[in-house]
This record gives C-alpha cells, structure tokens and sequence, in this order.
C-alpha cells in the first residue's frame, strides 16, 4: 500500500471511530430517559456534555500536537476514545455515564483538532485534497453508522448493548488507524504564536461570521436531531426505535450538498450560496410541523442536505480567509464553536421540546437560525463573495492573497461529525 492510500486509510478510519463514538447515544436517547427518569433535556446531556468537552480542548490539544507531534495526538485520540466507549454501558448511574462522556469528548477532540494540519504536513498539495476528502467520508460514514447502529440494535440489546456494539465498530477502526498511520513531520517543538495566532483569528469580521454560523446552525441541526427520537417514537407517529433511527439516513444528503455547495458558491458568490442555505436549512425545520410522517422524512432531508451545505460553505469560507499566521487557529475557532453549539444548542432545544413541544422547538431553532443570516450579513458586507469568488473591484496584493477559492469543499479544515 502507498503511503497516500496509508494515509488515507488511516484517517478514513479514524473518522469513523471517532464520530461513531461522539453520536452513538443519540438515537437511545429515549431509552436513557426511561432508564434514568429524566426529561428529554437531561437525556439530551448525554450528547452534549461530550461535544462540549470536545469544544473545550480542541484548541489546547491542537497546541499540544505542535510539541509532541500530530501522530501520537491522533492514535492516542483514537484509542482512547475507544476505551471509554467501552466503559460507557458499565456505568450503574447517569452522572457517571456523564463524567465518561465528557472523558471521552475529550479523547476524541484529538482527531478532528489535529488531523487536518496532519494531513497539509505529511502529503503536501499534490496528495492532500484526496486525502481529506476521504477523512471527511469517514466522518460522514461514522455519525451515521454509530447511530443507526445504536438505534437498530437497542430494541434486541437494550441501550447498554447498543453503545457495546458501536464501541465495537470504533475498536476495529482504530486499530486500522494504528497499524496503517504513517509518521507525521517532526514536531515544531515551541508553542510560539499561538497567542498572536488566536488574536489574528478573531480580528475579521468575515471570520466571526462564520464563527456564529459554526454556533448557531449546527447548534439548530443537533437540537432537532436530540429530540427526533422522542417526536418519532411518541404519539402519534409511534415508530420502533429501530424504524426511527432511520432518520439518520438522511446524512447521506449532507455528502452530496455540501459537494454541490462548491458549485453554487461558484455561480452565485458565498454569501447568497451561505444565507440561502441557512434560510433552506429553516424551511426545512418548519416542514416537520404537521403530525404527518411523509412530511417530517421530507422536512429532515430537507434539513440535513441544507444544514451540510451551510456549513461546507461556511468552513470554505473561514479556510479561504484565515491569514496564513493563523491558519491553524481559525480551523481551531472553527471547530470549537460548531461543537459547542452542538453541546449548548443541542441540550437547550431538548429541554425546550420537553417542556413546551415541537412547535416550539421550531420557533427556536428558526431564530437562531435567522441569526445565523444577521451575522452573515453584518460580518461579511465588505467581503469579496462574488460569483467565483472574485473580488468586485480592488486587486491590491492583500486581496490577490486573501482570495476566496470558488469550489473548494471539502476543505481542509473541515471538522464535520457528521
């Protein structure tokens, strides 16, 4: 095996384990609340206190990967993630299932921290857009195969079997991950410019902006997706926990939307390609209201292809526009604020479904979303988002660097879990 198709094996892997892990709970969230006496928003903590951690360290531990290099960070990312998966269903009450959630987000913060610049550093431009591409497939692959796997063995197994299962899954992934991951460059050995890194990350306007959408949208995407499970399984749709784990097919979408997002943003320009998305991402939100089960499959396709979208070109954007001392950083930025709003959006809209229902949950997620639009219209009026990415009439050298690429998703700092 070449050392390209290694890497790519590797990381492929790696994804897999690592979101497979971070989302297996999701579709058992119901199965917790039974277990544990709790409302949806409780249940929901399960989910968001490891995206959260995640949010919390991937900063540092991408700091870290700069002292003792991007390999270790990663296989120790992978492997340990995998460990506390496998202590989780051995956990007698809910706080302590929660102490090793938060563990384990964690360990898994790691990988998506780190294995972009990994990546830049090992294969360089030639083999680098391959590479990614098949680790954002990983990422992709592994959120929906740790859920449909929890969701279609919890009838059988019970939750504690299920999260058993998918730490199986993630067991075999990492130890491909292990055995097939190539060296990194040497590590840099200081911790230098970082500070000033981070300072520069958050000078930008334009780079805010796609701050808040990483928050809000995703923190919107999560909060529908936690209380799916209970709007699905209740009355009136009454649906298996197997049959409504299905609804996790709807990710396959996001592979395909945010392919196409490239294309739309080279015929329209960023930031109608990002508002339109987001305003889709509503719409399909707002699908889902009638008690009708067509109508809420559609309404979570919708959703899903719209939300994926959204994001490619939100990430594409923040890379495309990150100053070149402070790449690393704004992926960082990045990252951090889309699992935070994984962790703080996906915990407050369960608790809104819980005590006031889905209608509700729509209003909310349709707010945050609407200010994922505001932002985008106040942080990136003087941006260049014409079609194609050209600027409209200045062509200083500052803006020849800081040009946006027309289609560039995936992008090199995408962190999704997907």
């Amino acid at each position: 095996m070449t050392s390209t198709r290694r890497v790519k094996a590797a990381v492929a892997a790696a994804g897999i384990s690592s979101f497979a892990l971070l989302y297996a709970p999701q579709p058992v969230l119901p199965q917790l609340a039974a277990q544990f006496h709790l409302d949806p928003g409780g249940a929901a903590l399960a989910i968001s206190v490891a995206t959260g951690a995640l949010a919390i360290a991937v900063l540092p531990i991408a700091a870290l990967s700069e002292v003792v290099g991007r390999r270790p960070v990663i296989v120790t990312s992978v492997v340990a993630s995998v460990v506390f998966g496998l202590l989780l269903p051995l956990m007698p009450t809910y706080p302590a299932l929660l102490v090793l959630r938060a563990l384990q987000g964690v360990a898994i913060a790691g990988f998506p921290g780190v294995a972009a610049a990994y990546l830049a550093e090992r294969l360089g431009r030639a083999g680098v857009a391959a590479a990614v591409g098949a680790m954002i497939a990983g990422n992709t692959v592994g959120g929906m195969l740790g859920r449909l796997a929890s969701g279609f063995t919890a009838g059988p197994l019970g939750w504690r079997g299920a999260l058993f299962v998918v730490a199986g899954v993630g067991a075999v992934c990492s130890a491909i991950t292990v055995v097939t991951l190539p060296p990194g460059t040497r590590p840099h050995g200081h911790l230098g410019g970082v500070g000033h890194g981070l300072v520069t990350a958050l000078s930008k306007p334009v780079l805010l902006a796609q701050y808040a959408v990483a928050l809000l949208a995703m923190g919107s995407f999560v909060a529908l997706y936690n209380a799916a499970g209970f709007r699905l399984t209740g009355h009136p749709l009454d649906l298996s926990p197997a049959i409504a784990s299905l609804v996790f097919l709807a990710y396959a979408t996001g592979s395909v939307s945010s392919a196409a997002a490239g294309r739309l943003v080279a015929k329209v320009g960023r930031r109608r390609a990002l508002i339109g998305a987001l305003l889709l991402t509503a719409a399909g939100a707002a699908l889902t209201l009638p008690d009708s089960l067509p109508l809420v499959i559609a309404g979570f396709l919708v959703l899903t292809c719209a939300f994926f979208a959204a994001h490619a070109v939100a990430n594409g954007w923040a890379a495309a526009d990150a100053p070149e001392d402070a790449r690393g950083q704004v992926g960082g930025l990045y990252t951090a604020t889309y699992y935070l709003g994984s962790s703080i959006g996906g915990a407050a809209g369960a608790w809104v479904y819980g005590h006031a229902g889905w209608p509700w949950l729509i209003a909310v997620v349709a707010v945050w979303l609407l200010l994922a639009v505001a932002a985008v219209g106040a942080g990136t009026g003087n941006a260049p988002a014409l079609p194609g990415g050209r600027p409209h009439v200045q062509s200083t050298g500052a803006h020849r660097r800081n040009r946006p690429r027309a289609a560039s998703c995936p992008q090199l700092d995408d962190p999704v879990g997907r």
